[in-house]
């Protein structure tokens, strides 16, 4: 079934090539297509329509729908070209000719971009649950390894101390920068495109202040042929917030693999969390980061592949942006399982203590030792040079103590002003309002 047929056959190579993985991805947009629809006849009795009766009899019967769908008990048909084709097909099935009055007003063009922009609305919100719940994680191991010491690094060398403390929270205060970056996609998203058609409007009086309010937009897409300009926009957007989220986990997932090596030694985990080799039996691999590492990698690339395929597009539909559902819709997938199994693993981890007992890294303290003759009066230009004939000449001796006392520092996480600006940052997320409006849809 296509809902732009005509009378005539299409070849069946084209029709295989242009349909592409739409059947595939589309059912990842089913129960949203349910709820626009619910939405849309909804407002189209309001402009008179659809008979009072008509509304009730389609509406019970989507409803029911929706919830095949959450079963598990949905498919779109051989043959059929999409979501909104299976759906305005079972409907007809169902109910006869009143099934086929819910495409009024509508195009394939505005329900794909409203579908798109639902589905993104809930994957957020998802997603973010995910970030919290590994943030609540790295905090609560910042918290309890704050004393730990480790060496910090520049340029691979040893360079100054740093703590598990500082480590821990240094990647819990990216992911509140990662979501700020989130809230701003989902603010983009949440704009209703519906009623902007085939993306010139059409000649009935369709109500889109009331469609907008129904599914609990911030506000609406005004202009109907920016809401179509959209499509593509909005997804480059959302993947470039994704990618920074993807890319905290990278550089984590990273550090892991370089502190759990031998030649490190800073941290191992139980057995059970690492794999072997087929032939060294010594072997315990880190394979679940190094794969979230690779993970993060093609979730970063996404913006940039989004990108090349919009590029110089005119402004209208184009068939181009079909493709970008194939690899935007999965990534959501990719990114919440990458957040999933970091948290999952990484609040396992082991730390090792005393590690910069080890003689190789005295030099760390090079610093401290030349702060602490700046105070008694030395300028610094000279206690760093005192400090370097030291190292040179073989005299140095490391302090054992780290007086580091400002804010953010060793001594002085303030872990609490960093959850506090992840708590100012997730209530910025309207999701208690937009479940509400979802839900009276579907209940009342």
């Amino acid at each position: 079934m296509k809902l732009w047929q005509k009378g005539f056959e299409v070849s069946k190579e084209i029709e295989k090539f242009t349909i592409g993985k739409d059947r595939e991805m589309d059912i990842f947009l089913a129960p949203h297509d349910v709820i626009g629809s619910i939405a849309h006849i909804t407002m189209l009795q309001s402009i008179g329509l659809l008979a009072a009766e008509e509304l009730s009899t389609l509406k019970k019967a989507l409803i029911d729908l929706y919830h095949q769908i959450e079963q598990g008990n949905f498919v779109i048909e051989e043959g059929v070209e999409d979501v909104h084709s299976q759906v305005e097909l079972h409907l007809t099935r169902k109910l006869g000719e009143v099934g086929k009055k819910i495409h009024s007003g509508r195009s394939r063009n505005d329900q794909v971009l409203l579908d798109l922009k639902l589905f993104i609305r809930k994957e957020i919100e998802n997603t973010v649950y995910l970030v919290k719940n590994l943030f609540d994680t790295l905090i609560q191991l910042s918290e309890t390894y704050k004393n730990v010491l480790i060496p910090g690094y520049t340029h691979y060398q040893i360079a100054m101390p740093s703590s598990f403390g500082l480590w821990f929270g240094a990647y819990a205060e990216s992911l509140i920068d990662d979501l700020i970056t989130l809230q701003a996609a989902y603010r983009v998203a949440n704009k209703n495109p519906l009623g902007s058609a085939a993306g010139y409007g059409s000649s009935f009086p369709l109500n889109r202040t009331m469609t907008t309010q129904l599914l609990g937009f911030e506000q609406l897409n005004v202009n109907v042929v920016y809401a179509q300009m959209g499509r593509g926009k909005t997804e480059r957007i959302v993947a470039q917030a994704m990618s920074n989220i993807a890319a905290t986990l990278g550089k984590l997932a990273q550090d892991v693999c370089l502190y759990i090596s031998q030649n490190f030694g800073f941290i191992s985990f139980p057995d059970e969390l690492t794999t072997g080799s087929s032939i060294m039996p010594h072997k315990k691999n880190p394979d679940v980061f190094e794969l979230v590492r690779a993970k993060a990698n093609k979730i970063m690339a996404l913006p940039n592949e989004i990108t090349l395929i919009t590029t110089n597009l005119a402004s209208g539909y184009h068939r181009d942006l079909q493709l970008i559902k194939e690899n935007f819709i999965p990534a959501f997938t990719e990114l919440n399982a990458c957040l999933n199994i970091t948290n999952y693993a990484i609040s396992q981890i082991i730390v090792k203590e005393g590690i910069l007992e080890d003689k190789r890294y005295e030099h760390l303290f090079s610093v401290e030792v030349a702060n602490e003759l700046v105070l008694k009066g030395t300028s610094f230009r000279d206690a760093y040079r005192i400090v370097a004939e030291q190292i040179q000449n073989g005299t140095f001796v490391a302090p054992r103590e780290v007086k580091h006392t400002h804010e953010g520092s060793i001594g002085n996480l303030k872990n609490e002003v960093i959850q506090s600006e992840m708590q100012k940052v997730l209530n910025t997320f309207p999701f208690e309002q937009v479940n509400k409006a979802i839900h009276q849809l579907l209940n009342n």
